[in-house]
Parts: C-alpha cells; structure tokens; sequence
C-alpha cells in the first residue's frame, strides 16, 4: 500500500511558489533568496510534487505552510538543491 505524503496529517502543505511570487518575496526580505534554507530535489515531498508538476528543478522556492496553536498559521521557504 503507497501512501500518498502530502495527505499524510504530519506533512505541512508545499507549493512551489511562481516566479513573480519569488520576485516579490525577493524585494520584501532583507535576505538574498539563495540563503533560504534548503530542501534537497530528492526529498520525498519534492518527488511527489514533482509527478503532479514536471516543471520542478533546482532553484525552484517552495512555500511551507503549517498549521500553529500560537500564530495560526505559520508560513516559511525553502529553496530547491541539488544532492
């Protein structure tokens, strides 16, 4: 049986952001977008969302969204790398 990670309750929700989204977030941070953390291009979320959209490569920038008691919502990037 194959479970599908994305459902999976413990798995935050991951998009991959477009480039617009990645210029505008560019322009309002106070960092490079090349120092955002990393998620690796083989990383099991990756892998999956990469059979839905098989336009997913390196230097792509995903959005993180996780559910928090004390924010409500908790949103954070991570860049796509190679392994």
């Amino acid at each position: 049986m194959k479970v599908d990670i994305q459902k999976h309750n413990l798995v935050p929700k991951h998009e991959v952001i477009s480039e617009s989204e990645k210029v505008l977030l560019q322009q309002n941070s106070d960092y490079d977008i090349n120092d955002l953390p990393k998620i690796k291009i083989s990383d099991p979320v990756v892998v999956e969302l990469s059979k839905e959209d098989d336009n997913i490569s390196v230097g792509d920038v995903l959005r993180i969204t996780r559910d928090s008691t004390t924010a409500g919502e908790f949103v954070s990037y991570r860049i796509i790398i190679d392994d």
